[in-house]
């Protein structure tokens, strides 16, 4: 039965597969809006040079069925319907292989290579424009070799990497034949005097023309004796160079004009430079350290009686209070007491215990001694009390002050807590009857 009829004789069965076909239709198409929705497309440039790519490869393909039936003897159409595209297929498939090899190697810096596929490209390009020329001569081979070929090979690596230059503009490419054009055009811009870049064309022109007045004060200062026509020559070319040069009207073309003939007249000199051999370890050279510095750490280290001792020695005509100044300026903390007894012993173990500079020549914060460790014994008239240094002394104490002071601030900045006697008195070099005074004093200035 013809299928109109029997449309027409059963129309209930008929609107409902017509239904049917009609919302499957709708859902395919749909879902079909739907997945091209999804798919990321590349820009547009992208998709118009692979379109021009796959033309001119096809144009190509007209190229190898000739050249496949004419010189490589493929007269079945079977045969020369599979054979005669694998080049232009090999071609495609290189280049959709060099396209993701440059994707997976992309950074924000770098734009990626093509590797080997990419380097495939064009050895397959430069073999398909053999059958070019052998199919339509040297006039006809030469258009469709370019046509063919040769564009196709152009367009797939402009489309293999213009994508990425939209997404990354800055990205520098990796391949070899990128590497080796950005290296020949910085080298034929240094050539031209062109490397530093930024510049106007008159500072273009000033620094090549001071370059000309350097090369030419040079050769006149060696200029042989006797050739007065050479000499006349070199002055007006001279002459004429720094005035191009315009050092007279900018000081720093004048400054850059000097130097540079300075080094060039002093170049004999550098042979003559006697310079360290790298080859050889050595230490660098610690600078020296400032008298008033060794004698101020020197004197830090000693006792309290011991430093009065070297203190007494370099300035032997300075009193008890003045010498205790001192003390006191070198960092020296000690008390009227401790400075009678180093005085007194002083003045009876000298000859044998001390050897220090003569006095003359000494200031406040210059003390220059050395003490030998030699004991220098008990004074003749008294005996030194055992705990001097902590006997009640309203003048030292108030002197050290100051002192106890930045020990207990420093203690305070670092553990937030007030310094102990412990920190008094490893800080100060102190006992601990002056260090719980010392604290007294302390508390009772933070105390309202």
């Amino acid at each position: 039965m013809h299928p109109l009829t029997w449309a027409v004789d059963h129309p209930w069965p008929t609107a409902s597969i017509t239904a049917a076909a009609l919302a499957i239709t709708a859902a395919t198409a749909w879902a079909a809006a739907r997945a091209l929705r999804r798919i990321t497309w590349p820009p547009l440039a992208v998709l118009i040079a692979g379109t021009g790519a796959l033309v001119c490869t096809a144009y190509s393909g007209d190229t190898s069925w000739r050249f496949a039936g004419e010189r490589l003897g493929m007269h079945d159409s079977t045969e020369r319907a599979v054979m005669f595209g694998a080049g232009e297929l090999a071609l495609l498939a290189c280049a959709v292989m060099a396209r993701a090899n440059k994707a997976a190697t992309t950074t924000d810096t770098a734009a990626g290579s093509a590797g080997v596929p990419g380097i495939l490209v064009w050895v397959i390009t430069g073999v398909q424009v053999i059958p070019c020329y052998a199919t339509s001569g040297i006039v006809g081979g030469t258009v469709r070799a370019i046509i063919g070929p040769v564009m196709a090979g152009l367009l797939w690596h402009l489309a293999m990497g213009l994508e990425i230059r939209v997404v990354r503009p800055d990205a520098l490419s990796t391949g070899l034949p990128a590497m080796i054009g950005r290296e020949l055009r910085e080298r034929m811009l240094s050539r031209l005097g062109l490397a530093t870049r930024d510049r106007t064309a008159e500072q273009i022109t000033r620094d090549r023309w001071t370059c000309r007045a350097v090369d030419l004060a040079a050769r006149l200062a060696h200029r042989p004796t006797g050739w007065a026509w050479y000499t006349a020559r070199l002055e007006r070319r001279l002459s004429r160079a720094v005035g191009l040069a315009q050092v007279g009207a900018h000081p720093q073309q004048r400054h850059a004009l000097l130097q540079l003939l300075s080094a060039r007249l002093h170049s004999t000199a550098l042979p003559a430079l006697d310079l360290p051999t790298p080859w050889e370890m050595r230490e660098p050279a610690s600078p020296p350290r400032p008298a008033p510095v060794v004698a101020y750490e020197q004197l830090r280290q000693m006792q309290p009686l011991d430093a009065v001792l070297a203190a007494a020695s370099a300035h032997p005509d300075l009193g008890p209070d003045e010498l205790r100044q001192v003390l006191l300026d070198h960092g020296v903390i000690v008390s009227e007491t401790q400075v009678s007894i180093g005085l007194r012993a002083s003045a009876s173990a000298h000859p044998r215990a001390l050897h220090s500079a003569s006095a003359a020549a000494q200031n406040l914060f210059a003390v220059h001694a050395k003490w030998d460790g030699t004991d220098v014994g008990e004074p003749p008239d008294e005996e030194p009390d055992a705990d001097c240094e902590d006997a009640e002394d309203a003048d030292a104490d108030r002197a050290l002050l100051p002192a106890a002071r930045l020990i207990d601030a420093d203690h305070r900045a670092r553990h937030e807590r007030p310094a102990g006697l412990r920190a008094l008195q490893t800080g100060m070099r102190i006992g601990q009857a002056r260090a719980q005074r010392m604290r007294a004093l302390l508390d009772q200035e933070v105390t309202p």
